[in-house]
């Protein structure tokens, strides 16, 4: 698996030469974010990307082992001028762009959960597998232009197990409309109690199972992160992505015996064919 990502990296890093304006001949995508996936290029009708994703990511939120997981990437779309109906794996949703300025999505999607297999060291033992249930996922992004240089993200994660929220602001590199190019962002996250406890919470039976503390955890602050996104094509059909994700969690965080790391981090690379 090792081999393999590091071919991928090579390809990533080869394919960042390739001359944008081949890049330039494609129809504009609903926003030109890397983020943001589009495979209709710019045509009303349905579209389909399916490809494979490599991640090496922690084994579950808070912890200290890391291992590669291969995964499925990619949607089926649908698209009527500004909007775009998807479903990508677990999700099934709608953006729409408005005003050139406002991207709105809304979505819903199914979280699995924790298990409590997650943890190959035992970490997890005595606390059970987490509950799993649906998510309700609400989004607008506002471009300071319509050239969508700088943006602002606000989102809200609610469900069975609780609320989160996040507040980004990010920036695009390079001059494609087609969805391609380099993108960064700085996100804070936020947590009600019952999204806190879900990941990072011991009630008393759990306690007295596993040998930790007990640990009931409030709403407010969870962490500070960084993203940044990559997308490119490499033939007329085909696109290479990667991402990498770093989440610096709070001190009440830290302060939960589930969390081993202070830190989450997630790089991940692969590849989508465009039908």
């Amino acid at each position: 698996m090792k081999t393999i990502t590091g071919i991928l990296l090579v390809m990533l890093m080869h394919s960042a030469l390739v001359d944008s304006a081949k890049a330039q001949d494609r129809k504009a995508a609903l926003v030109p974010l890397p983020s943001v996936d589009d495979f209709t290029r710019g045509e009303n009708g349905w579209a389909l990307g399916l490809g494979l994703g490599v991640e090496y990511e922690a084994a579950y939120e808070g912890s200290d082992e890391y291992d590669f997981e291969v995964d499925l990437a990619g949607a089926v779309q649908w698209r009527r001028g500004d909007n775009i109906f998807y479903w990508a794996g677990e999700t099934l949703g709608w953006r729409g762009l408005r005003s050139e300025i406002w991207l709105l999505d809304a979505a819903v999607g199914f979280d699995e959960g924790r298990e409590e297999s997650d943890s190959d060291d035992g970490h997890l033992d005595g606390l059970g597998d987490g509950d799993e249930g649906v998510e309700f996922v609400l989004q607008a992004r506002r471009a300071f232009d319509v050239d969508w240089r700088y943006w602002l993200d606000g989102r809200v994660v609610a469900g069975e197990n609780g609320t989160l929220g996040l507040l980004a602001v990010g920036r695009r590199f390079g001059d494609q409309t087609d969805g391609t190019g380099h993108e960064i962002a700085i996100a804070a996250v936020f947590h009600d109690s019952d999204y806190a406890n879900k990941d990072f919470g011991i009630n008393a039976e759990q306690s007295a199972a596993s040998g930790l503390d007990e640990t009931n955890l409030g709403g407010g602050f969870r962490s500070i992160g960084l993203n940044y996104h990559y997308r490119q094509y490499i033939a007329e059909k085909w696109q290479i992505f990667g991402e990498v994700v770093y989440e610096h969690y709070s001190s009440d965080i830290q302060d939960s015996p589930i969390a081993r790391s202070n830190y989450e981090a997630e790089v991940g690379i692969g590849f989508i064919y465009v039908f």
